[in-house]
This record gives C-alpha cells, sequence and structure tokens, in this order.
C-alpha cells in the first residue's frame, strides 16, 4: 500500500517517487510541533500514536541537516529533526477545490510562537552541530553528502535483488509453493519450471527492463535464481517482516508466550510460537512469530526457546507474564515439561490454559493415558471426516434421525450440534455419548457403501473410525471422562467467559478441587456408577465387555488367572484420570495466576457487582515492580473506585479490560493503567475481538491448505502476516550485509 505524505498542498505517494516518507513521531511534544507546522487542523485531536501509525510526511518538508543516511539505502531522521518546508499558498490559486487537507488559520501570537520556537531549535541546531565539529572534525550534515553515491552497476544490482525479492514476498503472501510440484526424484529432471522461475518470465514478459537486461543473454534452460540464493533471501525476508512484529512488542515490553499443536514442515517437527501483547492503541494482539524446531529432549528444547526469543529476536524474557500450550498425545508431556522449566526460570511467566481451547479439551489432551489418548484422536478424525462433505453430514443427520425416532426434539439438538466444531466444545463428551450410537451406524453405512456413493479412501477412513468406536476401551474412557470432567465443566466455561465470569471462577476453583478430592476419596462408589454405564452403553451396541488386547499380550497373565475388566479399568483408568486431573489444575492454577485473576476486580463492571467493596491490594503484589509509582497504588485504587463509584447516572460501567484501557480518563491513573494492560496479556483471557484472532486463524489456513511437502517456515510466516508491511530496501540492504560476495557475483 503506497503512503501518502499529509502536507497541505503535498500530492507524493511512495509509489510515484524515490523520496523516503517518515511517520510522525511517537513522542507527544515532538508530534505536536509537526501538526503545528503543518497547519492540518484535522490533525489536532488525535493522538501521537494514531498519527504514527497512520500518517506520513515525505522528505521534500525537511531541511537537508535534518536528514542523515545509516547506509547508502536507508535515509533516517535525526532525533530532533522537525518539518519546517510547506507550500501553504498555492490552494488559494483554485479557491473552488475541495481541498481534503484543511489548511487551520493562525492568530498572529501563534505566529509568533511558532517563529519564535523555531529561532530555538535553529540555534540549539547551531550548537549540536559546532560541538559535532569540534569531536568529529566535521560537519554532521555533511553526513548526507560524504556517502559515495551508487554507481550504475551497483544500482543495476540493488534493482535486479529488489525485483526477486518483490516476486518472493508475492509467493508468500499468496501462498504459492516454491516449486510447482513434489521434488523429483533426485538426478531426474523436472518437467515444468517452477513457480518462482516462472513468476520471473511472466515478470520479464510484461516489461520489468531490469530482469530483462540481466536474462536477456542467458540460456533459456539456466535458473534465474539457484535455490541456495533463494533459500538465503526466504530467511532474510522471514528476518524483515518479524522484526517489523518485535519493534512493536518492544516497545510495548510485557508479552506472552502462546505456541500451537506440533506441525511437519520440512520433514521435521516445528512448534508453532505466538507472542500476545498490547499494542501502542491499547489493542489486545496475539501475532505469529515463528516456527522452532521440536527435536531434543526438553532441557535443549527450552534453551532453544530461550535462544529464539532472547538472543536472536531480542526481547527480555523478564517482560514475559504469561504462556499457555495446546499440544496432545505423545508431545504433550514433553512441552510441560518445557513450560514447568520455564516457570522455574522466570516465575511470572505463569503457565495458564490457553483462552482458543476449552478447558475440559486441554485438560483430556494432557492426560498421557493410552485410552484418553485413543479418544482424543478418534475426535480429531471425527472432526476432520465430516469436514471433507456436506453429504457426510447428511449422513449423520439421518443415521441422528432412524436412533431418535421417537424423541424429535433430542434429535434435533443434535443435528444443530453436528454442525458446529462439537469436539472442541465444553459439552464434548457429554455430546459424544449422545452421538455414539448414531455415529457408528452412520460409518457401518458408510463402510458398507452399499450405493455406491463413496470413495475408497472415505470408506477407509469411516472404517477406522467405526473400529475405534466400537471398542469397550474407547467406551468405558468416554464414560469417564464425561463424569469427571462433569465437575470443571461450568469453571472451564466461565474462565471463556466475560470478565465478571472469570473473576467468580478464580473463587470457584477450590470448590472444583473439593469435589473432585471427594470423588478420589470415595473412588470405589463412583467407578462402580461408572463402569455400569459404560456396561449398559457397550451392551446396546453390542460390544463385548474386555480387557483390552495390548494390555494382556504385554502382561500375559498366568493360566486360569483371569483380569477382570472392572477392576482393570478402575486401576489403569478412573483413579489415573481422577488424579492426574487434580494435579493439572493445581499445576495450572497456581498461586500467582489466581492472584492475576482476582485483580479483574478493577474493571468498573466487576467493582460494581462487588458493590465496590473490593480489596485489590491483597492480590496486586504480583505486578509490583511492573508498576510506574507503586508507592502510590494504595491511594490511587481508593480514587478509582471512588470515581466510579459517584458515576453519573448516565455513564456505563466498562464491562472488560479492553473497554477500561479505551477510556481516555484511564492515563491518570498510572497504576491501574499499566497494571491492566499487563493483565490483559495473559493467555488464559479471551481476546476481545476476531481482528486479535487473525494470526492464529490464518496459521490453520495455512497448515490445513498446504501440503507438507510445500510448507516452508519463511513463506508461512509471510502469509500468515499478510497484511505487514514490508520494506524492499531494507530487504536488500540487510541481504547484501549477509552476502556481500553475492552482490559482487549476481
Amino acid at each position: 500500500m503506497p503512503n501518502f505524505c499529509a502536507a497541505p498542498n503535498c500530492t507524493r505517494k511512495s509509489t510515484q517517487s524515490d523520496l523516503a516518507f517518515f511517520r510522525f513521531p511517537r513522542d507527544a511534544q515532538r508530534c505536536k510541533l509537526w501538526v503545528e507546522n503543518c497547519r492540518r487542523a484535522d490533525l489536532e485531536d488525535k493522538t501521537s500514536d494514531q498519527l504514527n501509525k497512520h500518517y506520513r510526511l515525505c522528505a521534500k518538508h525537511f531541511e537537508a541537516s535534518m536528514i542523515s543516511k545509516s547506509s547508502p539505502y536507508r535515509t533516517v531522521l535525526k532525533d530532533n529533526a522537525i518539518p519546517t518546508i510547506f507550500d501553504l499558498t498555492s490552494h488559494l490559486n483554485n479557491p473552488h477545490s475541495r481541498h481534503r487537507k484543511r489548511i487551520k488559520e493562525l492568530t498572529e501570537e501563534e505566529l509568533r510562537k511558532i517563529k519564535e520556537r523555531r529561532l530555538d531549535a535553529s540555534a540549539e541546531q547551531t550548537e549540536t552541530e559546532k560541538g559535532n565539529d569540534v569531536n568529529e572534525g566535521q560537519d554532521s550534515s555533511d553526513a548526507y553528502d560524504d556517502l559515495p553515491p551508487l554507481t550504475a552497476e551497483e544500482r543495476e544490482v540493488r534493482d535486479y535483488l529488489k525485483s526477486l525479492f518483490e516476486v518472493l514476498v508475492v509467493i508468500g503472501k499468496q501462498n504459492i509453493p516454491l516449486n510447482g510440484h513434489a521434488e523429483e526424484e533426485k538426478g531426474s529432471e523436472s518437467f515444468t519450471l517452477s513457480n518462482f522461475q516462472a513468476l520471473l518470465e511472466y515478470r520479464i514478459n510484461a516489461g520489468d527492463e531490469v530482469l530483462r537486461k540481466r536474462f536477456e543473454m542467458t540460456a533459456v534452460n539456466a535458473e534465474y535464481c539457484s535455490p541456495t540464493q533463494q533459500k538465503q533471501m526466504l530467511e532474510v525476508c522471514e528476518s524483515c517482516i518479524r522484526e517489523e512484529l518485535l519493534q512493536e512488542i518492544r516497545e510495548c515490553r510485557f508479552f506472552s508466550l502462546v505456541t500451537d499443536e506440533v506441525v511437519e514442515i520440512s520433514g521435521e517437527c516445528h512448534l508453532p510460537l505466538l507472542l500476545r501483547f498490547v499494542d501502542q492503541s491499547n489493542d489486545l494482539r496475539e501475532e505469529f512469530i515463528g516456527f522452532l524446531p521440536f527435536e531434543g529432549d526438553e532441557e535443549t528444547l527450552m534453551e532453544r526457546l530461550l535462544f529464539e526469543i532472547t538472543e536472536k529476536w531480542g526481547l527480555n524474557m523478564e517482560y514475559c507474564r504469561g504462556q499457555a500450550h495446546v499440544s496432545f498425545g505423545m508431545f504433550s508431556s514433553k512441552i510441560k515439561a518445557v513450560a514447568a522449566r520455564l516457570t522455574e526460570k522466570y516465575p511470572m511467566a505463569v503457565h495458564t490454559p490457553c483462552s482458543t481451547c476449552a478447558l475440559n479439551i486441554f485438560l483430556a489432551n494432557s492426560l498421557s493415558l493410552t485410552g484418553v489418548q485413543i479418544v482424543m484422536s478418534t475426535f480429531r478424525k471425527i472432526d476432520a471426516f465430516f469436514s471433507k462433505s456436506p453429504l457426510l453430514q447428511a449422513e449423520l443427520e439421518h443415521a441422528i434421525s432412524i436412533f431418535y425416532q421417537g424423541n424429535e426434539e433430542k434429535a434435533n439438538d443434535l443435528k444443530e450440534a453436528c454442525h458446529t466444531p462439537w469436539t472442541e466444545r465444553h459439552d464434548s463428551f457429554e455430546l459424544a455419548i449422545d452421538f455414539l450410537e448414531s455415529l457408528l451406524l452412520c460409518m457401518d453405512s458408510i463402510h458398507d457403501n452399499e450405493d455406491l456413493k463413496w470413495n475408497d479412501q472415505i470408506t477407509n477412513d469411516a472404517y477406522i473410525i467405526s473400529e475405534a468406536l466400537a471398542d469397550f476401551e474407547f467406551v468405558v474412557t468416554l464414560v469417564v471422562l464425561k463424569n469427571t470432567l462433569s465437575f470443571t465443566r461450568a469453571f472451564g466455561k466461565n474462565l471463556q467467559g466475560q470478565t465478571m465470569d472469570v473473576y467468580f471462577a478464580a473463587s470457584s476453583l477450590t470448590a472444583v478441587l473439593h469435589s473432585l478430592n471427594e470423588v478420589l476419596d470415595n473412588i470405589e462408589v463412583y467407578h462402580e456408577f461408572w463402569f455400569e454405564e459404560a456396561v449398559n452403553l457397550a451392551a446396546a451396541m453390542e460390544i463385548p465387555v474386555k480387557v483390552p488386547r495390548l494390555y494382556l499380550r504385554k502382561q500375559r497373565p498366568e493360566v486360569g488367572m483371569e483380569i477382570q475388566p472392572e477392576s482393570y479399568f478402575k486401576e489403569n483408568l478412573t483413579v489415573p484420570v481422577v488424579e492426574r486431573v487434580i494435579k493439572e489444575l493445581k499445576d495450572v492454577f497456581s498461586e500467582n495466576h489466581l492472584k492475576a485473576l482476582k485483580c479483574l476486580s478493577l474493571v468498573p463492571a466487576v467493582m460494581g457487582q462487588l458493590k465496590f467493596n473490593t480489596s485489590e491490594e491483597n492480590n496486586a503484589d504480583i505486578y509490583r515492580n511492573d508498576l510506574p509509582n507503586p508507592d502510590t497504588l494504595p491511594a490511587e485504587l481508593h480514587c478509582w473506585r471512588i470515581k466510579w463509584k459517584h458515576r453519573g447516572k448516565e455513564v456505563s460501567l466498562p464491562s472488560t479490560i479492553y473497554d477500561t484501557l479505551q477510556l481516555s480518563e484511564v492515563k491518570f491513573f498510572p497504576n491501574v493503567y499499566s497494571f491492566l494492560k499487563v493483565l490483559c496479556t495473559l493467555p488464559v483471557l479471551n481476546l476481545q475481538n476476531t481482528k486479535s484472532e487473525t494470526a492464529r486463524k490464518r496459521l490453520r489456513a495455512y497448515l490445513a491448505d498446504t501440503p507438507v511437502s510445500h510448507r516452508s517456515k519463511s513463506l508461512a510466516l509471510l502469509n500468515i502476516n499478510y497484511d505487514i508491511k514490508h520494506d524492499l530496501d531494507f530487504m536488500v540492504d540487510s541481504y547484501t550485509k549477509l552476502y556481500p560476495e553475492k552482490e559482487k557475483c549476481s
């Protein structure tokens, strides 16, 4: 997207000029001077953050002494640069024109103040330059001219590299694989051009003179850019796009680390990393930042993760305020160990569940028990199976109608539920019990394929799912999960609810743990009821009650000795499930985590619900070192409560952290303001709007749409961060610094 100059009577934009464009400064005082000099009345009511984000001035409005070059390719402003060159009269020649950049008419007093300020700035600049003459032996204003100009050959090479980077950025953002087909066997010839080479040829044919001159004398079958150079350039693209995000995060200081499910890229396992933070506009964001190779033991993984975050990305883990990890299966225990080590090293990086995952699903995924992992794996297969075609959904609805012939209301509820991602809901296990017989009927019907409606792949997938559903271990595990996690269902639902629900959920954990401990103390009785429920369900589905075959093969009991299913599943399923759910709840709802959640009483609507009788001071110590004036916190909290308690009748109470942070007056309470910004980064709290979830949705869309053989870490970052601006000059500059020999031989 081009940058337009915000100056009055200036129509320059970045696509039509080689001029540099500069953001308005974030510093409020300097930004105010820029606006005053611009004489744009419509910009006066905007904050410095808004101006920095959305408005630019081109280099024509700055004195030459205000501009310097950090390299032959990058133009920067000096720290005290103020724009002074403006055309404020040419619009008068056409009084009938509609001028959207409305120029403010100044009073004599305002003009006098501006002149005085300019004289002061000029004197200060002169003194600075004299000091630089003494210290450096040359005038700093000459730095711009001292750099040697680019030769024609250097400019040609630079333009050539920009063309290559532009094609790579398009390939990444549009999710086009570099190679059009899966790699051929070594030694065999490819039968088509790679997508990268094809796009370069298209640009040449479309009139790109830079590329045409470069390749017009090249052999027809020659590679325009070697795979090694492509890889290096992609890594530079990835680094530059990531740096745009990291710069924002560094400015905001506090962040939380969120990881998603382990994925396969280039034949290796990788862990997707996202960072959650509150930006300068007080918007809560969660951004995808890259993939981490998932190899080695827990200690190796943690060291690699810390090296990536601190050394390569330049973030300070002391500012990490939360961590959440979505994992399942064989990876779950390793990620939990990494999380525990991170918490041990950085106690303020509180381990929490992730707001995008229902608590009961999170708890079930964390249980490294064979039966539980079979259930969760089957859930994922069912979800993937019915997403293939609407006809499969129709088949399931038909099976539900057959099974619930006498209960139309129940049938309609289940039909409605099957169109939602029901395997990810808080009540997934209750729904699975209700669906189970209909699901098995549906899978058997599809596998039989009497009408020849389904292809071999679908019938084979249906058979695999039906085999899992028709196993007693699956049935009894599902029943045990349903009953155990029924105690945490309401608690988990509140955690993903409104701010008020989350606050009260933090206080209800004690009751949840008490109920689960009571189940554990009376496990004989509870298991008897749960096992009977599983046996009755299995009988209705004609599934034999038996001990898992794998266990019998491993244990090989003595001849004549029979292992009873009820006692086996009690010792190997029911007791471990209840014990581990209790342990997991205690691990992810630590004392620091609960203290933080109880500080949600700072949100005015929660205060009102509590009749303004709150005592945040008891829990506020957790973030004391993050506050600008911690000694004044008690007095400030008192004033905060009084402000909302005695508000006018027409003033409504903000109900979320986001709504509270958007209030202009919140900045008059600096400790409360800082406290809420840190609290907001906790991964357990819901993202406030759909825009905040864009990165995670795009990550999952990329993984779903891209075959494993075509996945690329660098291209993925470009695609997922589609809206992040890119600077081709910066990419070329970075590339030539990293690979100076490439520039010479290009």
